[in-house]
């Protein structure tokens, strides 16, 4: 698929003001800094679509962007550290949690993960939630660039054995990275062919 237009259409927390539903619809989500902003940018080839920021927590709102007047991209809060207050940050899980569960033409989440790191309760934890509440998503390994490949190898390694404690096998997952652009392609592609399903 290529991205011949993105254009920001509206950000709140509120669902009942999100765009009409009569798109299919992908969401990102992920804890905070975790590249989310980065990987959008290079995903839809707009250097500042999405505000990349070196505070961690720096998106507060459900953001969408209309992708090629077909389709939209979601931009969702981080989970996870973020300095804002308690009140907000539940504040967040409220409509964040109404998001996910509540939007129907929601098609995909996609769920951002640092591949720098073993794997995280707070990931794990949500990703399970996901699955109980029977939540189509799809992993996605974040700055893959910042490893060799044998460690990337090795972390992704740990995610699977950690999974298939709870799953019966591995959720479908892509490797990324906002710098070499890898993962773009299969992401992109993915996005497309999910389409034809709405």
């Amino acid at each position: 698929m290529k991205i011949k237009t993105a254009e920001f259409i509206i950000s709140n927390t509120d669902i009942k003001k999100c765009p009409k539903p009569d798109k299919p619809e992908y969401a990102f989500i992920g804890r905070s800094n975790v590249g989310k902003s980065s990987l959008i940018n290079m995903l839809t080839g707009r250097k500042q679509l999405a505000k990349i920021s070196g505070k961690p927590g720096k998106t507060r709102l459900i953001n969408h962007f209309l992708i090629n007047e077909e389709w939209y991209l979601v931009d969702l809060p981080g989970y996870g550290y973020a300095k804002v207050s308690k009140k907000e940050r539940n504040i967040w899980k409220g409509f964040i949690k109404d998001y996910i569960l509540t939007r129907e033409n929601l098609m995909n989440l996609f769920v951002l993960i640092d591949s720098r790191h073993n794997p995280q309760k707070n990931d794990l934890e949500f990703m399970q939630r996901l699955g109980e509440n029977q939540v189509a998503f799809v992993i996605i390994f974040t700055k893959a660039d910042k490893l060799t490949k044998k460690q990337l190898k090795e972390n992704i390694l740990h995610y699977k054995t950690k999974l298939l404690k709870i799953w019966e096998e591995m959720p479908v997952f892509f490797i990324s990275s906002a710098v070499d652009k890898s993962g773009r392609e299969e992401i992109l592609d993915f996005i497309g062919e999910t389409n034809t399903l709405f």
